[in-house]
Parts: C-alpha cells; sequence; structure tokens
C-alpha cells in the first residue's frame, strides 16, 4: 500500500518471488541473483528504479541502479559472496530532473529558446541537492549555479548537453514520492555441494567379503578408494539403526521372516535402541565417525538416512505411547498406503497433543547426527510428515549448521514435492525417473529450469532406487543403462544411482508386475564382486570426470534444447555462466539401433554470426568433429556411445 497519494509508480511482477515473499529463492555462494519487474507510471515523465540488498549479518543496503528494458521491464543482479541469508528490495520514482534534461536535449535539437529550461533545470538541482550529503550535494549546487550565471547562455546550453552533466544526472536520481517493494524478499545462500554433487547408495550390511555375512562400516571404507576413483563425492547410506524383530520382513517383502532374514533398515529401532543408535553388527558409533573421516580423505560425504518411522520395538513406543496411534483393541498401528502395507513399521502420530516434546525430539536426532558428522541427509517420505514440522526444524537446524543439505525423497504430487522445496529442502527428487522419451525429457527439464521451479527447486536425478526398478530398465542392457547414467548426469548438476544395482545392471523385475526389484536388497543381505569393472563403471569413471572439468555441467539452469530432425535424438546444450565453457550432448533414445539425422547449431547461443565454423570433440570418445553449417549430420551407434557429449571449443 502506498503512503502517499503522489506515489505515481506501480512496481509488479517482481522476479525471482516465491508465493508474495512467503518462500525465499535459492542460490549458492558466488551465483547471482538476476531481478526483474514491471515498472511503469502515468504519463510521459521519465522513471528510475533500484535494487537494494543486504547480507543478513548486515545492517546497510547496497543500492544497484535498474535498467529499462523492452515493454516496461527492468532489471539489476547482485552478487552473492556469503552463506546465510540476503535480503532484497525494489525502490522506483519519477524522476524529475533526468525528465528534464531528456526533454531539454530534445529542445535544444528543435532550435528553441533555452533561458527558461536553463532556470528550470538550475531550480530541480538544488531541490535534487536536498537528497543528498554535503559532499553529494556540492557538484548539483556548483551545476546550478553555473545554469543561473547571467550572461552565460551558450556556456550553460552547452554544460546541459556535455556527458558530464549527464554523468551528473544519471549519478544523481532526484528522488520523491517513490514506490518502495518491500516483501521481505529473500535469498538462501548454500554451499556449492547444494547445487553439484554425485551420489552413490549401497547398503553398508552388503559389503562384506564372504557370502552371508554381515557388512560393517569397516567394509564400507575399504570401498572408498573405488567410490573416489568412479568420481563419486556423496556416499549416501540406508538407515544404520537398529532393525525391529516384531512382523520384521522377509525375503521379497514376505510376511515369514526366518532368523537368517536381516529386515528392512527402514523399520528403525529395536531394544539396542533407536534414532540415535546404530545397528550393531554394522559397528559403533566410533566405527560411524572414523568412516565419515576416512569418507573425507577420498573427497567424499557421508549422507545420513533420516526415516522419521518406527518398528513396534522402538524404545520411543514404550517411552512415547502418546507419539503413536493405536487401535481400539489396544494394538498399535502400522503403516499403511492402501493397498500397500507396511507391518514393519508404524507411523509417527505429528497430530498427538504432546506435539511440542515430538518436534523437539525429531528436531535433536538431527542435530545428534550432525554433531557425529553427517552434514548431508537423504529425507524418506517427507511428504507423509508436516509440512510446518519440516519448515520449522529445517530452519532451527540451519541456524546453527548452515552447511547442512536435505534431499527430500518425496515421489508425489509435483504440487507438494515444490511445496517441501519451498519450505527448505535443499535438493528434491523428481520424475527423471519416468521420461522416457525425447518430448517427455524436454517438457519436464523445460518446466524445470525456465518456470519459477528453477529459484527454489534443485532436481536431483536417480535412474533408479532401492525401491524402484523402473520398467525400461527391467530386462534392458548396457545400452539403457548407460544412456539413463549419462543423461542424468547431464541434464542435472545433481544426481545419483543405487549403485550396485546399476552398475551390475540389476534387470529382473518383481514378479508382481511393479517397478520393484526382485529379490530386493532391502530385506537381505547382497555380496558383490567389488572388484568388477564393467561399460558401467567405465561410464560413471568418464562421466564424473567430465562434470568435474566442465563448469557448464556443474550447474542445472542453464540448460538450452536445440533442434534435430529425428525425434529419436535429443540435442542440448550448457554454457557456464561466464560462456568461456560449452557442452553440448546430444543423445540417442533408441537403444537398440543406430540413429542419425541433422542437428541445428544454436548460433544466437554460441554467439555466431555469419557462416559456421566449429569445432567440437566428443569427451566420451575422444573423437573431433568440423561442422561449417548450420544443420550438420550425426549419427549414434548405442552399442558403442548413446550420447554425444561434445566440449565446444573456442573460436
Amino acid at each position: 500500500m502506498q503512503t502517499d497519494s503522489r506515489n505515481r509508480v506501480i512496481i509488479e511482477n517482481v522476479k525471482p518471488e516465491i508465493d508474495d515473499g512467503r518462500h525465499f529463492i535459492k542460490r549458492v555462494v558466488n551465483e547471482s541473483v538476476d531481478v526483474s519487474a514491471d515498472i511503469f507510471s502515468d504519463g510521459h515523465d521519465l522513471l528510475r528504479a533500484s535494487l537494494y540488498y543486504r547480507h543478513e549479518s548486515q545492517k546497510n543496503w547496497t543500492e544497484v541502479y535498474m535498467t529499462p528494458q523492452p515493454n516496461d521491464v527492468w532489471t539489476a543482479s547482485f552478487q552473492v559472496s556469503q552463506k546465510g541469508f540476503y535480503y532484497y528490495k525494489l525502490e522506483a520514482w519519477i524522476d524529475h530532473l533526468l525528465t528534464w534534461h531528456t526533454g531539454f536535449q530534445k529542445k535544444y535539437a528543435d532550435e528553441q529558446d533555452m533561458s527558461v529550461e536553463l532556470l528550470i533545470g538550475s531550480n530541480l538541482l538544488r531541490r535534487t541537492a536536498q537528497g543528498y550529503p554535503k559532499s553529494k550535494a556540492e557538484a548539483l549546487k556548483k551545476m546550478a549555479e553555473a545554469l543561473e550565471k547571467p550572461g552565460n547562455y551558450e556556456a550553460a546550453v552547452a554544460l546541459v548537453i556535455s556527458d558530464a552533466f549527464a554523468d551528473l544526472v544519471v549519478a544523481h536520481p532526484m528522488k520523491q514520492f517513490q514506490t518502495w517493494y518491500d516483501k521481505n524478499l529473500r535469498v538462501r545462500i548454500s554451499r556449492d555441494r547444494a547445487v553439484f554433487s554425485a551420489w552413490y547408495e549401497l547398503f553398508p550390511r552388503s559389503t562384506a567379503l564372504k557370502p552371508g555375512e554381515h557388512g560393517t562400516f569397516k567394509d564400507v571404507e575399504r570401498l572408498l578408494p573405488r567410490l573416489e576413483a568412479f568420481g563419486f563425492d556423496v556416499l549416501y547410506l540406508p538407515p544404520i539403526h537398529p532393525i525391529g524383530k516384531t512382523n520384521r520382513k522377509g525375503k521379497n517383502n514376505s510376511l515369514e521372516a526366518t532368523p537368517n532374514d536381516p529386515g528392512s533398515p527402514w523399520a528403525i529401532g529395536s531394544a539396542e535402541g533407536g534414532h540415535k543408535a546404530i545397528h550393531p553388527q554394522l559397528g559403533t558409533l566410533k566405527d560411524y565417525q572414523h568412516l565419515i573421516k576416512q569418507a573425507k580423505k577420498h573427497g567424499l560425504e557421508i549422507a545420513l538416512d533420516l526415516a522419521f518411522q518406527c518398528s513396534p520395538d522402538h524404545p520411543w513406543v514404550k517411552e512415547h505411547p502418546q507419539w503413536f496411534l493405536w487401535r481400539p483393541d489396544g494394538t498399535i498401528a502400522y503403516a499403511e498406503n492402501p493397498p500397500k502395507k507396511y507391518q514393519d513399521i508404524v507411523p509417527i502420530n505429528f497430530e498427538t497433543d504432546d506435539w511440542r516434546n515430538l518436534w523437539e525430539e525429531l528436531k535433536s536426532v538431527i542435530l545428534f547426527w550432525v554433531d557425529v558428522g553427517v552434514e548431508i541427509f537423504r529425507v524418506d517420505n517427507p511428504h507423509t510428515k508436516p509440512f510446518a514440522f519440516w519448515e520449522w526444524v529445517i530452519d532451527e537446524v540451519h541456524r546453527q549448521h548452515p552447511d547442512v543439505i536435505f534431499l527430500s525423497e518425496a515421489f508425489t504430487r509435483p504440487k507438494i514435492m515444490a511445496a517441501l522445496a519451498k519450505l527448505g529442502f535443499t535438493q528434491s527428487y523428481t520424475y527423471f525417473t519416468w521420461r522416457v522419451n525425447r518430448k517427455e525429457m524436454e517438457e519436464y527439464l523445460t518446466e524445470l529450469t525456465t518456470t519459477e521451479l528453477r529459484d527454489y527447486f534443485r532436481p536431483n536425478f536417480w535412474p533408479n532406487t532401492p525401491d524402484i526398478l523402473p520398467y525400461h530398465l527391467m530386462d534392458a542392457g548396457s545400452n539403457t543403462f548407460v544412456l539413463r547414467l549419462l543423461l542424468a548426469a547431464t541434464l542435472s548438476s545433481n544426481y545419483g544411482v543405487y549403485g550396485p544395482a546399476y552398475e551390475f545392471m540389476e534387470n529382473t523385475g518383481n514378479l508382481n508386475g511393479k517397478e520393484e526389484y526382485l529379490n530386493s536388497e532391502k530385506y537381505e543381505l547382497r555380496t558383490y564382486d567389488w572388484d568388477t569393472r564393467n561399460r558401467i563403471t567405465d561410464t560413471m569413471t568418464q562421466i564424473n570426470r567430465i562434470r568435474r572439468e566442465n563448469p557448464a555441467l556443474q550447474r542445472t539452469y542453464n540448460l538450452t534444447f536445440t533442434r534435430t530432425d529425428n525425434d529419436m535424438l535429443m540435442s542440448y546444450v550448457k554454457r557456464s555462466d561466464d560462456g568461456t565453457n560449452t557442452i553440448w550432448c546430444i543423445a540417442n533414445f533408441d537403444a537398440q539401433f543406430t540413429q542419425a539425422g541433422y542437428v541445428e547449431v544454436p548460433k544466437k547461443l554460441l554467439g555466431i554470426e555469419g557462416r559456421v565454423h566449429l569445432k567440437v570433440t566428443d569427451l566420451l570418445t575422444g573423437e573431433t568433429y568440423y561442422w561449417f553449417n548450420d544443420w550438420n549430420y550425426v549419427e549414434l551407434n548405442p552399442s558403442k556411445q548413446p550420447m554425444h557429449v561434445l566440449l565446444v571449443h573456442p573460436k
């Protein structure tokens, strides 16, 4: 609402702005915040506008003048250099001094007498000076005196039309009756891993060398050099807590468990402890801390699975029965998502009258593991817990530990996934897993990278998870596995794989017809030949190295799709912010047969004028191509490589 009826300027359609300032946008250190707004007024007077910003630790605002664009759009940018929150707001006003100066030049060009105009200008200069401190006002007053000096007409006119006078007007806007746009607009600044990461998921209990043995944290340590060689930087482990025995699931989610069945790690809690305890067969808390330290030496962070649910044996069930739902017959209610049943898991009742103590206890779980050394949490099914809780707890944790990353594992409806991202989740699982052709992929990525989602929803692309073996990977060969890996790693700057199943190309689906693995590792121990190297591991190593060496692949929202004449070929370009690094990917969605066609050179994007003269090198094969036409021929044999990852050489 305006505070003065003389405010004539309208500011609207401010971007980025999430839900009228209700939620913050996201950036990492050294990224820019590009702000635009529709700014206009009545009449023909000229406007000025400013963008103000400050870090939360600063009291003073920094002002940046906005630049007018066509159709009453104004733009400005600022760069963030510290983690935490930045605030920004906009100001706009009628600048009568600028309006007069522009009109003066037009009248002078029309050979009108400028005597009165000089007096008007002098008056405006003095009024403008009143809004500045003495040091800045002095230059305005001296200029006013020069315009008023008797017998100085020619010199005064020459002064007004000089570049120096124009610079003075621009540097000293005449501000009055300003319109402010201040809706608590905020930017949360995170560390770089929030936008660039490569995740590898494995079950620590499946890392033992001998079949039938339960793996330990020390066994996981043995694999760290392997994962470092592959180029991953986040090692994600499913829950590491004690597993309940009541209603423990057997192989393939069977209701009958044998004494040798280890149970699902997501059925958390037993007599040995709950969410702050370690499964005894994995090792001790000291062993886990040692794993975290060793991982860092290999360039890896350990991500902890944060699953706020319990086994019926969890200590909380006895200590805080009010935190759970109980049936009329006195039995505790287990988790259901009809027709699915999870008899080994009991959900937490967030509608309990004791919700404040519940929230504090759950927060203490996160802070406990942060103190142990965890800075990344993959959050299981956050959409089944209240939004208000997540907003509160993430903010509480970030106040003390701003580097903590929360990945939302919510495969649910779009608006719910978006809401969780707005509330503070650093990264989010996506629908990438189910986008299987060019049209679907282009539409989905266009939505992620060109709508307001780009300002708060950071996608993390996963071709598979322990819960999901998508239909297109069932019975698939290495061509499909390689393609999906390359797509995930190049389309999104954050991606991950359920590693062993992916690198060993597990492709047998559950006999129930659902997108699930047969003999799922969620319910049994596995033994892998960790010395194996194959096409998948070679591709992992290649693409992770390429990502590290090319800044263009370290962001998601710098994506531009380009045209091809074959719907089986998808072409997209990524450029670094400074324009010095350009990667051009061309993918063949046909996993069986060679596909060929022509791709268009995006001349405007690449800054090419006139004839094309382009050198590109495929970073996967080392082959170099020279392109001289607006459209150029490509041919992709999926058995060789289903994708070009081309480095565009500078001119």
